[in-house]
């Protein structure tokens, strides 16, 4: 009831079931439909398109020019039977108009699949949506099927789906204060006045005033609805709300005769529609700035709070962002914003670390040992070509060693294992104050659908389901047992390409060895070691990013093969075997780095080999760690930067390809006029597996962060430095590249939690063996208790390592070497003569023992300490976290407090709301004369 204002034509009418008033001219009313449909959009749909046959409405169909022509409304008029109530009820406004677009679903004239369509489309009638047709601009192929959900229709399934609304003001409940404390209260708040404000808060005159989290919500009722705030009934349900309802219904909706014919998905996966998606909200640019005129929308709003960098330093606003694109996605953010918040203190440590070992790099006398061996030789690292070289030639690596392994290397890895442990009980706290907040506490997925393909392989199998009653396809245990292990295998079979790609670069390096160690270059031949390490890095990680190509597909295959019930096992089973993949790809060179490198390769005169040829590299002559500090240096500024450009670049250059060729074939002037629905069209899809990506690149990193953290104290502060930026990115690519993604709901981050729990505990293992085996901390620690000037008196500072590098190296014969091993040089140019000995990092006995070359008991002492620091450090370590895990409780005690508050103001609202209504009702009885004399009081 109300006005409806055409073009400037003021029709005042009732609209009812049965038809227009009889003072109303119908006449009337079609003369000013003539005169505006040349300039507004609206649709007729004849009583005649609902019992049609099958075949593709073109009468609902625009030219394509955004205009109407005049005989709609001749054909309307040579009808006659056609009632106002039936014609006002189809008319579907653009965005600027009285009707909501809320969701998209586009189709080719050209496909095949018009019958399943057409079906479809009535059957979208028949639950109540409205729609409108309309072409492409750019290609008159394209149609554009506009939905828009009625009041009616928004409420009957909004109480089916349990969607909470509010429908109370919260009361915030202020405990007691006593009167000290007040005044403490008051000196503070004197105190701040004098500093500055926080920066990093989002100003709260900027941001809109969410109703929905200040308010208790409870799930909508269309017999209680006078409970709940409505102000209007248009804005009652926010765009996300009214798209997920929508798409809710269109999962519901059969296309053919058949149990299982039913569903959006299914018509999107045999191309019946090309896309479905819900709209942006306008454009997120505005001529005006935000500051003096306000937000246009809430698109517009994100990309100026959000997605801008000039506000890389402010705190992300989550409930806009929950608000916009879901609780699944406001999670994500959620989850990014506290990683990277709990990434400051472990930046912080890590940069005092290695800051620690600058500090101290003129005082530590091991590094000043290996400066001033001028007189000590050392022996080849490769066959033939490699040259004698003395020990002092390896001060700069025996310096940049110590900058990373130094004395706070042991206490730094213990704080990120216990940090680890931190970072995830409280998160746990976060998400539980986030899941109340967004009302997420007492959500319960609702019953999954069984996945299309499970349905196609097992309909002919049924049993009954435990939780709905009804008969569902079945998979029997022999045939899942077979899919599983025929699926072990496959990813067995991937690990085992991942350790061959491990020995071909094992196999590149001593190669490539000796190639630069006869170099013509003088600066790589006498930095050989480096420069086969640096490209040996490089090359892994060019096959670390192609194998990640491989793996997807092959994890897409393995998962279909096991035919996963529903989409979140579906999900789940490719996430643990992407992860898996990635996990092993990326990490595979870095173990063998940390871990074998140098570990087996003999001594002098008995070298082990590969195939009986190649000899084993060894490592530096200042250590191995130099080499695993290059490794993840190299891998994690790469890969983040890799990442970066694929996550951003790549969908701009799409997006301006596209723009480029709409231009060339339309004129720029065309761009501005195209509608939203076709501008989003334009954008790019959000990645098929949803947020897999972005957690997996998250999630790698945190790998990264923690398991080799000890010889790469810097780590943190990289990966703190990439978040920053990333979520700028995102938060860039989700408002401005992509096509806005449904809403969708979600209690937790899912099984990536279980994950990191597994990284956590993995990075405590790899850091002890770091420390005890790749490092020199415990040779070091032994030498200063036993063997040094200190030996006996407990104590280990700089003056109880005199003489360690002297100790730590062996000695051996040069006319020991084998024949194939034989330098070319015979070390003449360092004191004019033959050489007769060099020096080798090792514990073994002289030539001139009982035994030559067997291990001296400095070797097993060393042996033993290492095995002991292991076992020592993880029980302590885990000991730690486990007391860390009970002592943080899941939920804070105030949250508790507030839930079983609201529970109990929730009842009290309830009982009140429902006597006041009662009270009303009784005094309109009254009023009306209506009342009885044995009513209750």
């Amino acid at each position: 009831e109300g006005g409806v204002d055409l073009q400037g034509y003021q029709l005042d009418m009732q609209i009812l079931p049965d038809g227009p008033k009889s003072d109303v001219d119908f006449s009337e009313i079609l003369n000013a439909i003539q005169e505006m449909a040349k300039d507004v959009n609206i649709l007729f749909d004849e009583l005649e398109a609902v019992n049609s046959p099958c075949k593709d409405d073109d009468s609902l169909l625009h030219p394509g020019n955004l205009t109407s022509t005049s005989d709609d409304a001749s054909r309307l008029e040579a009808g006659g039977e056609v009632r106002v109530y039936d014609f006002f009820k189809n008319i579907i406004l653009d965005p600027d108009g009285k009707c909501r677009i809320d969701y998209i679903l586009v189709y080719r004239k050209s496909n095949p699949q018009t019958e399943k369509r057409e079906v479809f489309e009535r059957n979208i009638r028949a639950e109540g949506l409205q729609m409108e047709k309309e072409s492409s601009l750019i290609n008159s192929d394209i149609i554009f099927v506009k939905l828009h959900a009625p009041w009616e229709v928004l409420g009957r399934y909004a109480e089916q789906m349990n969607v909470r609304m509010p429908f109370r003001r919260k009361i915030y409940y202020l405990p007691r204060r006593y009167k000290f404390m007040s005044r403490i209260d008051k000196q503070i708040s004197r105190f701040r006045r004098w500093l500055p404000k926080k920066p990093m808060r989002l100003d709260k005159e900027t941001l809109p005033d969410l109703e929905e989290n200040d308010c208790y919500t409870a799930p909508f009722s269309q017999q209680r609805i006078h409970h709940f705030i409505i102000h209007n009934k248009d804005t009652f349900f926010n765009n996300a709300t009214r798209s997920r309802i929508v798409h809710h219904i269109l999962q519901r909706i059969k296309y053919e005769e058949g149990k299982n014919k039913i569903g959006l998905n299914r018509l999107l996966t045999n191309g019946s529609y090309e896309a479905a998606f819900p709209l942006h909200e306008g454009s997120y640019r505005s001529k005006n700035s935000i500051r003096t005129h306000g937000a246009e929308n809430h698109r517009h709003l994100l990309y100026e709070c959000w997605a801008s960098w000039g506000v890389w330093y402010k705190y992300q606003p989550l409930d806009l962002v929950r608000r916009y694109f879901g609780e699944k996605i406001g999670l994500y953010f959620a989850w990014l914003g506290w990683y990277t918040g709990m990434l400051f203190p472990a930046a912080f440590i890590g940069l005092f670390v290695f800051l620690y070992g600058v500090v101290t790099l003129d005082h530590c006398q091991v590094s000043k040992e290996v400066c001033q061996a001028t007189d000590i030789i050392m022996c080849p690292v490769c066959d033939k070509y490699c040259p004698f070289m003395r020990l002092s030639d390896s001060c700069v690596y025996a310096k940049v060693t110590h900058l990373f392994d130094n004395g706070a290397t042991v206490f730094f890895a213990v704080f990120m294992a216990v940090w680890a442990t931190v970072f995830l009980e409280f998160w746990k706290r976060r998400r539980a104050v986030i899941a109340y907040d967004w009302d997420l506490i007492d959500w319960e997925e609702e019953e999954e659908e069984i996945r299309p393909q499970f349905e196609a392989k097992y309909s002919k199998k049924e049993r009954m389901n435990p939780i709905s009653g009804k008969p569902e396809p079945y998979q029997a245990f022999a045939d899942k047992c077979s899919r599983l292990i025929v699926s072990a295998s496959g990813i067995f079979f991937m690990i085992c390409v991942v350790i061959a790609a491990v020995f071909g670069i094992v196999i590149y390096r001593v190669v490539t060895v000796s190639t630069f160690a006869a170099f013509k270059w003088a600066l790589i031949r006498n930095n050989s070691q480096v420069a086969t390490t640096g490209t040996a890095v490089c090359i892994n990680f060019c096959i670390i990013m192609l194998l990640n190509v491989l793996y997807e597909k092959v994890a897409l295959l393995l998962t279909n093969l096991e035919q996963p019930r529903t989409e979140s096992e579906w999900e789940n089973s490719f996430t643990l075997k992407m992860f898996l993949f990635q996990f092993v790809n990326l990490n595979s060179s870095t173990f063998y780095i940390a871990f074998f490198l140098g570990r087996f390769t003999g001594h002098p005169g008995a070298y082990l080999r590969l195939i009986n040829r190649w000899r084993l590299e060894e490592c530096h002559p200042s250590g191995c760690l130099i080499d695993l500090c290059m490794q993840m240096g190299i891998i994690m500024v790469l890969k983040q930067t890799w990442n970066n450009f694929m996550e951003l670049g790549y969908p701009l250059i799409q997006n301006w390809w596209t723009r480029r060729k709409v231009r060339q074939e339309h004129g720029s002037e065309r761009k501005i006029r195209f509608p939203q629905w076709e501008k989003d069209y334009n954008l790019q899809p959000m990645n098929a597996y949803g947020l897999f990506d972005e957690y997996l690149e998250m999630i790698l990193q945190f790998g990264f962060t923690t398991i080799f953290v000890a010889a790469f104290p810097l780590a943190p502060l990289l990966a703190l430095l990439n978040n920053i930026i990333e979520i700028r990115l995102d938060a860039y690519k989700f408002v401005t590249q992509w096509r806005r993604p449904l809403a969708s709901r979600a209690k937790d981050i899912g099984i990536w939690y279980g994950i990191l729990e597994g990284i956590g505990i993995l990075s405590v293992i790899t850091n002890a063996f770091v420390i005890a085996i790749t490092s020199d901390f415990i040779p070091r620690l032994v030498y200063a208790y036993k063997y040094g000037p200190c030996a006996g008196q407990g104590e280990a500072g700089q003056k109880c390592m005199v003489g360690y590098v002297n100790a730590s190296l062996s000695v051996f014969r040069i006319s020991d070497f084998e024949n194939r091993s034989e330098p070319e040089s015979d070390g003449s140019e360092f004191s004019g003569t033959p050489l007769k000995y060099c020096r080798y990092r090792d514990y073994r006995d002289s030539p001139h023992s009982l035994v030559p070359y067997g291990y001296t008991l400095q070797f097993w002492h060393v042996l033993a300490a290492r095995l002991a620091f292991i076992i020592v450090f993880e029980h302590l370590v885990f000991c730690i976290k486990h007391l860390i895990s009970y002592l943080i409780p899941d939920l804070p005690k105030d949250l508790r407090d507030r839930m079983r508050r609201e529970k109990y103001l929730i009842q009290e609202m309830m009982y009140e709301a429902e006597l006041e209504r009662l009270q009303k009702e009784r005094k309109e009885r009254k009023k009306n004369g209506k009342a009885h004399h044995n009513e209750w009081p």
